[in-house]
C-alpha cells in the first residue's frame, strides 16, 4: 500500500515567532488518524523568526533529531552541549532518562527552517547523549544517503531503535531505486520540491505511508529533497 497524505492536510501552528506544519498529531493539533507511524512519532516543519526559538524544556525517552534546511539553529542542553546546526547538518539527541534543551535561531537577521523529527526508542532510561554529523550534498545527490541507523552504519548517527533513515536530493534525470527488507514499513517525507516515486507525483510537504511494497523508485525530481524512514512493521494507535 502506498498511502499519500498531501501537504495541505498537515496540522498548522502559527505563533508569530514560529510557523510550523505538523505531519502527525502534536501540541494543539490532534487527529486520531495521524498519531505517528510505526516508531515515527513527529515530523514538524518549523520556521523560526530571527532571534527567536524554543526556550529550555525537558524531554525523556525520545530520539529527537533536527534536520536544517536554511539558516542556522543554535542548540544548548543540560549535558553541556552547545552547537550551531547548519544546512547539511543533522543533530540527534537521545533524551534517555531526561534532558533539558533549547533550540534558537542563531541569527538576528535571517529565519531558520528545519525539520524536527521524533522517534520512539526501543529502550527507556538510557544515559542521554548528543550527536551531530554533516552530510555533504554530493553524498545525497541522485541517491539516498543513510543518515541514521540502529548500528551507526556507514557513518550515520546511532539511533536507539530498529530504524534506518535516509536523505536524498533529486533533480532532472537523476534516478534511484531502493529495495527495502521484507516485512518492513516505510515512511517517505518530501521535504521540498517535486518528485515522482513509484509513478506517483509528490510535492513538498507530502508524506507517504508504505506497507507491503519492497521497491521504491525515485525519478523526475525538481529541486527535490526527501527523507525516507525504514521502519518496523508496527501499528500502534497511541503512545
Amino acid at each position: 500500500m502506498f498511502e499519500i497524505r498531501p501537504s495541505a492536510e498537515r496540522g498548522v501552528a502559527s505563533f508569530g515567532w514560529l510557523n510550523s506544519r505538523h505531519s502527525f498529531s502534536f501540541g494543539h493539533y490532534y487527529d486520531p488518524a495521524q498519531l505517528g507511524f510505526s516508531d515515527l512519532l513527529v515530523i514538524n516543519d518549523d520556521q523560526v523568526q530571527p532571534g527567536a526559538g524554543f526556550e529550555p524544556h525537558h524531554h525523556k525517552d525520545m530520539e529527537i533529531f533536527s534536520y536544517v534546511l536554511e539558516g542556522a539553529l543554535e542548540h544548548k542542553d543540560s549535558m553541556g552541549t552547545g552547537s550551531i546546526i547548519r544546512p547539511g547538518d543533522v543533530q540527534l539527541m537521545s533524551a534517555g532518562h531526561g534532558v533539558q534543551h533549547s533550540e534558537f535561531n542563531a541569527s538576528q537577521r535571517d529565519p531558520v527552517h528545519f525539520l524536527q523529527v521524533w522517534i520512539v526508542p526501543n529502550r527507556k532510561g538510557v544515559t542521554p547523549r548528543y550527536q551531530q554529523q554533516h552530510f555533504p550534498q554530493a553524498e545525497k545527490r541522485g541517491r539516498l544517503r543513510l543518515i541514521g541507523s540502529a548500528d551507526g552504519a556507514e557513518g550515520s548517527l546511532s539511533i536507539h531503535q530498529d530504524v534506518r533513515v535516509y536523505a536524498g536530493l533529486f533533480d532532472g534525470a537523476e534516478q534511484h531505486s531502493i529495495t527495502l527488507p521484507e516485512d518492513r514499513y516505510a515512511y517517505l517525507h518530501l521535504v521540498r520540491g517535486e518528485l515522482t516515486v513509484n509513478g506517483q507525483r509528490l510535492t513538498g510537504g507530502d508524506g507517504v505511508r508504505v506497507r507491503d511494497v519492497q521497491q521504491l523508485d525515485f525519478s523526475d525530481g525538481h529541486e527535490a529533497e526527501v527523507l525516507l524512514f525504514d521502519l518496523r512493521p508496527h501499528e500502534q494507535s497511541s503512545y
